[in-house]
């Protein structure tokens, strides 16, 4: 991502919104992840947003004021504008002026790395972008002489060609992104067809996804350090949706998926785009909400995380709250420690993610049955494969073939149904 020291001042209406504080607080670590220097603030307490400056007179001067005076060249709303508030902002400070909305698109333009990402952030700021284009940004209305009603017409046909070219991009984009998710299901059903359960780790970015998935990967991986998932302290270190298999010590094994983050205000056009990569969260037998216990904010994130999943249809899946980074808190809380489906935990703790797993473990077996299979010697594909795909409590050899106890799901149950003996 491209290094900058622009400043920039960071602006809001309360709104009514009673999470305002830590809602400007964000935007600030927003701004940090867009490598913007933040010099200053402007706050207004107002019920509603003005319609055409967003901003009453009185304040548009006083943000105005403070941005010559920190000599910031950039001012961030904390809401999204409507075309015309932004334009008319532009024109009265003589400053440039990003939204929330656009802040994140940039954050998630920086930070995409798979096609499918790239994809899925340029629709969102394509469809960001059609709203907001004006004849006054094509030079043809800029042209001056006497042919004025000619040029306005000129502008207004290239307005409409704009319009067009960008209708027909995000149409484009969309084949594109139907086409790889049709691939992505394939591996998706195939994965699925392999019998194993799948674990989504969710929630709000930062908390500790990555970290977690690593630490797991690290204790059950077959070769951990050629699956790690990208982990940086910062909002949205990754945006894709990272899949691997761990094996238990006993022989289950599940998938893990690590998915992209939430924040407050998450745009819609970027939570349309980004539903297909959160399909595998979709489509999990378990959720892990990560939470950043450390951050005071931890119970708004969450409830903004779940509002989240709910927008986007993830609902009645199974969830561990996984509170995380209890190592990181002043008040000295004890981990790990567990109770029901909720854990105290750090990420960067062996003995945590032990934990955790036997939790998870807790969740996605517990309608596993043990059952005592004969194989015959001639058989011994069989007896490979409930080695490889089951826990296996012991192993006998008699004379008409190998004996084994082993926990097994019902899929595994039905078909190792002829080879199952009373024990």
């Amino acid at each position: 991502m491209q290094e900058t020291n622009e400043k920039v001042i960071i602006t809001g209406i309360s709104n009514q919104q009673t999470d305002f504080d830590y809602s400007m607080t964000e935007l600030s670590e927003l701004a940090a992840a867009n490598s913007y220097d933040v010099v200053g603030e402007v706050r207004q307490n107002a019920d509603r947003p003005t319609g055409a400056t967003y901003f009453g007179k009185g304040k548009v001067e006083e943000v105005g004021e403070t941005a010559r005076m920190l000599e910031a060249t950039t001012v961030l709303v904390n809401d999204e504008l409507t075309p015309s508030q932004l334009r008319n902002l532009e024109k009265q400070l003589g400053l440039h002026v990003v939204d929330r909305t656009q802040l994140i698109l940039d954050i998630f333009g920086n930070r995409a790395r798979s096609k499918a990402a790239k994809t899925q952030v340029e629709i969102a700021q394509l469809k960001y972008a059609l709203p907001r284009l004006h004849p006054s940004a094509n030079r043809l209305d800029q042209q001056g002489g006497g042919g004025g009603l000619a040029n306005r017409g000129a502008g207004e046909t290239q307005l409409e060609l704009d319009r067009r070219i960008l209708t027909k991009r995000i149409a484009h984009l969309r084949q594109d992104l139907k086409d790889a998710d049709v691939g992505e299901e394939v591996r998706r059903a195939k994965r699925q067809s392999n019998e194993l359960p799948v674990v989504a780790l969710v929630g709000y970015t930062n908390a500790g996804k990555s970290t977690t998935m690593n630490g797991l990967l690290d204790l059950f991986a077959d070769r951990p350090e050629d699956k790690q998932v990208f982990e940086k302290d910062m909002l949205f270190a990754t945006l894709d949706t990272s899949v691997r298999a761990l094996t238990l010590p006993d022989h289950r094994q599940f998938l893990l998926s690590d998915t992209v983050g939430f924040v407050s205000k998450l745009p819609h056009n970027l939570i349309d785009s980004f539903k297909a990569t959160l399909a595998e969260a979709a489509n999990a037998d378990l959720l892990i909400q990560v939470v950043d216990y450390a951050d005071p904010n931890y119970q708004e994130m969450m409830r903004i995380t779940e509002g989240v999943l709910k927008e986007i249809g993830i609902e009645n899946i199974p969830m561990i709250e996984a509170y995380n980074k209890a190592d990181l808190r002043d008040d000295g809380v004890s981990f790990p420690e567990v109770d029901g489906n909720q854990i105290v935990y750090s990420a960067r703790d062996p003995k945590s993610l032990k934990a955790l797993t036997d939790l998870i473990t807790t969740n996605i077996f517990a309608n596993h049955q043990t059952n005592t299979y004969l194989i015959p010697f001639s058989d011994g594909n069989i007896v490979s494969f409930i080695n490889e795909n089951t826990a296996v409590k012991s192993t006998d050899y008699t004379e008409d073939g190998t004996k084994i106890v082993a926990s097994v799901n019902a899929i595994q149950a039905g078909k190792l149904a002829k080879y199952q003996i009373d024990d």
